[in-house]
């Protein structure tokens, strides 16, 4: 392998005019810079003239083992059937409710839908709903049963009891929806989360 030697002041001029002539085959952006020798006598090394670095603030406030957690946690999960039914705004009177939610009412009629398809049940119903309400019923019971969990193969988990997550959609929605003034879980005495209790505007 050669030796690498240091150009002579003569043979540097020479070079750099040679350097000045000579044009680049390919449009290049990168900057050559001369090497800058490191000094005969370095200077010492100080930590304490290096800039300070920021302290990172912890992503929690402080606690201690055995405190009690510090406001209410939230959970991002959708509510149950029974509780969105008891959110609902209360259309029909308050103490009829009352009785109605505590079976102290008699449904004037019922329709059970128990072991029906979708497409079987929602005719039904329709049918059931209108009609009772043509012969002035108030309060109808609906039974949809709770359901039973079928097989569960797939990476997203099945709703046990589509027939009774879906009869509450049916009530909200034409044509039943302007017939329909209150829907609510049935009391244990009528079938409790397998039934709704159905009360209905008047004619």
């Amino acid at each position: 392998m050669a030796r690498r030697r240091t150009l002579r002041p003569e043979e540097e001029e020479i070079w750099q005019a040679v350097a000045r002539t000579a044009k680049p085959m390919h449009a290049s952006h990168h900057v050559f810079l001369k090497p800058v020798e490191a000094p005969a006598h370095p200077v010492p090394f100080h930590p304490e003239t290096l800039p300070p670095h920021a302290t990172p603030q912890p992503r929690l406030p402080g606690f201690r083992l055995g405190e009690k957690a510090r406001g209410k946690p939230t959970h991002d999960l959708l509510p149950t059937l029974s509780e969105s039914l008891a959110a609902a705004p209360l259309q029909m009177d308050a103490k009829t409710h009352g009785k109605m939610t505590r079976g102290k009412l008699t449904p004037e009629a019922r329709i059970d839908l128990h072991g029906l398809t979708l497409s079987e049940a929602h005719p039904e119903l329709i049918r059931f709903v209108l009609n009772a309400q043509t012969a002035g019923m108030r309060l109808v019971l609906v039974i949809t049963g709770k359901g039973k969990r079928g097989q569960d193969i797939g990476p997203i988990p099945q709703r046990m009891g589509a027939l009774r997550h879906q009869v509450p959609q049916w009530l909200r929605l034409p044509p039943l929806g302007p017939a329909v003034l209150q829907v609510s879980e049935a009391h244990l005495k009528h079938g409790g989360t397998g039934a709704y209790y159905v009360y209905l505007r008047r004619r």
